[in-house]
């Protein structure tokens, strides 16, 4: 026997062992019967049919008639109702403004040319209210336009108060308007610029 047989023999006995163990196929599991559709409707179940009473009784009825009301209280008399009289107060009477004081003007400022100190010293000499000695000057002179302000005082130790000079024009044509303690005069209230005026009387 050739070595090929024999692994046919072999092949052939071992599918006969499966068989054998395996033994005859399972049958086939039974059918269930069809179903059919009932024809009838749903069943309907009464008290009765429960064993349930019927006609039960039914609620006491409600009183129909009106509740009773309490008895209204009095009501007292009314009270009187008086007018009151009003005040009227006048509004507060608001003064006027005080009327505010003019601003005084600017001083003049000191002359830049004519009249000097000098000029004025030499105008004044021998002038009634000008003492009969040495002159010097205070302060000035001070020009606006073609008027001057100038003060002058004694040149000794007790000199006292400063005199004041107003004067117009300058060189040969220089003119004393006034001079003494007191130079407002009316010519320079009405007349001298205000940088002067405000010099000599002060406003």
């Amino acid at each position: 026997m050739s070595p090929r047989t024999s692994l046919i023999l072999t092949a052939l006995a071992g599918a006969g062992v499966l068989l054998g163990a395996c033994g005859k196929p399972p049958e086939p599991l039974p059918t269930s019967p069809p179903y059919s559709t009932p024809s009838a409707g749903a069943i309907s179940l009464g008290a009765s049919d429960l064993g349930l009473p019927t006609g039960l009784p039914t609620g006491l009825p409600l009183p129909t008639g009106a509740y009773p009301t309490g008895t209204a209280y009095p009501t007292g008399p009314a009270y009187p109702t008086t007018g009151v009289a009003t005040r009227t107060t006048p509004p507060p009477t608001i003064p006027p403004e005080a009327t505010r004081a003019t601003p005084l003007p600017s001083p003049a400022p000191k002359c830049t040319t004519q009249p000097t100190g000098a000029q004025i010293l030499a105008l004044i000499k021998g002038q009634p209210g000008i003492p009969d000695k040495p002159m010097r000057v205070d302060g000035g002179p001070y020009c606006s336009g073609t008027w001057s302000f100038t003060t002058v005082e004694a040149a000794t130790a007790s000199a006292g108060e400063p005199l004041m000079v107003v004067a117009t024009g300058a060189g040969e044509t220089l003119t004393l308007v006034a001079a003494g303690s007191d130079v407002c005069v009316n010519r320079v209230e009405t007349t001298a610029p205000p940088g002067i005026r405000v010099l000599a009387c002060g406003s």
